[in-house]
């Protein structure tokens, strides 16, 4: 068994990932992954990570950091067991790449904050186009498929603003809401509704909307994930008060919630 206290923590991580994936003697589940197969476990650990920071709860933030740091060292794992690359090697990697893209940092250049946000993305964009060996390069490339919708709206919309193509204040963008609002209601008034024609303009609309969200420099998927948190509270609210009074949701009117609804709001 390994020394707890002499064996520095980092290697004891990686030591117990050694074991889960021994051929011999390793945990059976471990055993069969992949990189496919662990991804959703990864997106899962990422978002409760940002749960528990939401929440505030420092002890929770620990622990989920923990479950995440382990994602990587099961990723870094199965590369070195493909010849590929290990710990070490993604380590030294974003490190490189951390002290590349902060010049100002570890070098002797001064930066104003709008210059070393243009200097990253002038690197990030320098860094893609060396990825594409036929000079075929897009803005919008490494912007991950499997993001939520919202953080890959933004992440789209973010990388177009830096080449200029964006509104030059919310105005546009207000407008931009109103269009699509409008174009929504048209469909919707149509004597036979094309369905995917307006599942297109409610996209739209969306991506408009988390547009705004962005010129405003706010996060659409913490927005939403706020507002998800804030309408379960005060819903599970009415719940109560209307159990309360003697009626089930079912038997209760509309009327009757919203009133319960906007007492609730208002206190």
């Amino acid at each position: 068994m390994i020394n707890d206290q002499n064996y520095p923590h980092l290697d004891k991580l990686l030591w117990v990932m050694d074991k889960l994936r021994d051929p011999q003697t390793g945990c059976p589940w471990d055993l069969k992954q992949s990189f496919q197969t662990i991804v959703p476990y990864t997106l899962e650990e990422a978002y409760e990570v940002a749960d528990a920071i939401e929440k505030g709860s420092m002890e929770e933030i620990k622990e989920e950091l923990g479950d995440l740091l382990f994602q990587v060292v099961f990723y870094a794992r199965l590369g070195k067991e493909q010849n590929q690359f290990d710990f070490e090697a993604v380590a030294a990697a974003v490190a490189d790449k951390l002290i590349r893209r902060h010049p100002h940092v570890f070098g002797d250049r001064v930066l104003t904050e709008t210059e070393v946000k243009a200097n990253w993305e002038a690197e990030k964009a320098r860094e893609r186009a060396q990825k594409h060996r036929d000079g075929e390069s897009s803005v919008l490339d490494n912007i991950p498929p499997v993001l939520p919708a919202l953080s890959r709206a933004a992440k789209i919309q973010k990388r177009c603003a830096t080449v200029g193509f964006d509104w030059p204040d919310t105005d546009g963008v207000f407008a931009k809401i109103q269009e699509e609002i409008l174009e929504v209601q048209e469909e919707l008034q149509r004597p036979q509704r094309d369905e995917q024609a307006l599942e297109e303009e409610l996209g739209d609309l969306l991506f408009a909307t988390v547009n705004l969200a962005r010129k405003l420099k706010k996060d659409p998927e913490t927005l939403l994930r706020k507002a998800n948190s804030k309408f379960e509270k005060r819903f599970r609210q009415v719940e109560m008060q209307i159990c309360a009074s003697g009626m089930s949701l079912e038997e209760a009117s509309l009327e009757q919630m919203e009133r319960v609804w906007q007492q609730i709001k208002h206190a």
